[in-house]
């Protein structure tokens, strides 16, 4: 699953684009659900591409009894995480995934979650 395009942000140093547009408004590209950094995406755009492919062949696999593992970029995480545990656009600002996290979910027979742990 492709990162969000961070546009004319890309390749950018973080600091030097703080520097530029303030720490506030640099949060606000990265975190929120619907803000877009100039010529990006937003995490919403990112949850459009990525729930689609979630839904229709990752869950396909959980319904034969498989288990799955993903490995994917921060946003494309935040995406699933944010649909998986029912996070509202507003709260999802405070949901940061560190690199290397584990998010272990266990599913009932419909797909619900039934426990979720994060190692």
């Amino acid at each position: 699953m492709n990162e969000r395009n961070y546009g004319e942000l890309q390749g950018l140093n973080k600091a030097d684009i703080i520097t530029k547009y303030g720490e506030a408004q640099v949060t606000l590209w990265r975190r929120s659900y619907d803000e877009t950094p100039p010529g990006g995406e937003s995490l919403k755009d990112t949850e459009a591409r990525v729930m689609p492919y979630f839904n229709e062949t990752i869950c396909e696999k959980m319904k034969q009894g498989l288990n799955v593992l993903i490995v994917a970029h921060g946003n494309s995480l935040r995406s699933i995480v944010k649909n998986l545990d029912a996070i509202n656009d507003k709260d999802i600002i405070n949901l940061n995934i560190a690199t290397g996290s584990i998010y272990l979910y266990r599913f009932d027979s419909d797909l619900k979650v039934m426990k979720k742990k994060v190692i």
